[in-house]
């Protein structure tokens, strides 16, 4: 095959990581099952929770392609991928800094986690570099960012962060879930390792949970020497689904993301919207960061209700658009960050991160934009009565 690097987006997807069936050349990879592999060589020695079956192993090198990176690791979930990683790294006495607004999921396993192992951490005041630089010390190993973040759609510049880092010899690691690789490769800013939550858009079908991490392969052998320890393996027919799901990923992350510029517009032209949160936006105080580093600005986006309208409310009396903890399937969906993502925050947290009780993260799906436009017209005219 043609060297993938070279190969188009579409065509990466479909044929990158295929596994190939020599016998009857099937044009869907089968799935290998099984948990007991007879070796040959010695140094092979395929097992499930050693992430180098058949499917697993494929799967692995297409979504490497996706992020033009040499490696890639896929795990039962994004937390799996990202507990992993980070323990890859750290010990007893090392130091980590954290953007401020990330998932609240990363937030939780940080503050509850990184203390019995005596690992100590730092949360910036902002999304910008210059909110980093005064928190690193001497034992500062990692550098922890989400962009566009979640729920507030902030922008981190990539190539800042990645050149600050570097110059102290210190590990990046991105959580890019909301862009997805093909709206965003910080491989190619500098960023170290590449995270994702794979349930979102890799999967992309709302019926699987799994998680990616891409990285050189020196980082991904040291972040499997950890995950082998900790038990996050995927299961074959989870992996399967996966590399089905990639196949249509560049289609389905295109439309949504065409869908999302439009609501975004349409939110922000609302009399009944305090704000839109979208790097689309011209408005959106990060945009030119965001067009110089996404190829495109996502299909993910918040936006804040005008204080006469309760947020519950609003999402009961959607018809179309479905009020859902996850997001990135074909099906639009919204959520209350404040009373799911970010639930386990105090309220002064959730406060302090700019999540107030209004604030509706919006994943645009495929549906035709005017079906989802007079969906939420209909839905605040009542919440309004």
């Amino acid at each position: 095959m043609k060297d993938s690097k070279k190969l188009g987006i579409n065509t990466t997807c479909v044929h990158v990581g295929e596994v190939k069936d020599k016998q009857f050349k099937g044009a869907v990879s089968p799935i290998y099952m099984s948990t007991s592999y007879a070796f040959d060589n010695v140094d092979v020695k395929r097992y499930p929770r050693y992430y180098n079956t058949p499917n697993q192993e494929m799967l692995c090198k297409k979504i490497a392609a996706l992020e033009h990176t040499e490696d890639a690791l896929i795990f039962t979930s994004g937390m799996a991928a990202i507990s992993s990683a980070m323990l890859a790294f750290l010990k007893h006495g090392d130091h980590v800094i954290i953007q401020q607004v990330i998932y609240g999921g990363t937030y939780n396993f940080i503050v509850s986690e990184f203390d019995k192992y005596g690992i100590e951490y730092s949360f910036t005041e902002s999304d910008k570099v210059e909110d980093f630089i005064p928190l690193i010390k001497e034992n500062t190993k990692i550098l922890y960012i989400e962009t566009p973040s979640n729920p507030l759609l902030g922008i981190t510049d990539m190539e800042a962060i990645a050149s600050v880092a570097k110059e102290k010899s210190i590990l990046t690691m991105i959580d890019n879930t909301f862009a997805s690789p093909i709206n965003q490769n910080p491989f190619n800013f500098g960023i170290d390792i590449v995270i994702h939550s794979a349930t979102k858009y890799m999967g992309g079908h709302s019926d699987i949970s799994a998680g990616a991490v891409a990285a050189s392969a020196a980082h991904i052998e040291q972040i499997w020497k950890t995950a082998i320890n900790l038990g996050g393996n995927l299961s074959d027919q989870t992996v399967w689904l996966l590399e089905r799901s990639l196949k249509t990923l560049n289609l389905r992350v295109k439309a949504q993301t065409e869908n999302a510029q439009k609501m975004a517009e349409y939110l922000e032209g609302s009399s009944d919207i305090d704000a839109v949160y979208y790097p689309g936006l011209k408005s959106h105080s990060q945009y030119k960061i965001a067009k110089k580093q996404m190829k495109g600005f996502g299909a993910m986006l918040s936006f804040e209700l005008s204080s006469t309208i309760d947020a519950m409310d609003f999402q009961r009396n959607l018809q179309l658009i479905k009020p859902s903890m996850s997001l990135a399937g074909l099906e639009s969906t919204t959520v209350s960050p404040a009373q799911t993502t970010h639930a386990l925050l105090s309220e002064e947290e959730r406060l302090a991160r700019g999540i107030k009780d209004g604030l509706i993260r919006f994943s645009v799906g495929i549906e035709e934009p005017e079906d989802l436009i007079a969906d939420l017209e209909q839905a605040i005219k009542k919440a309004k009565n």
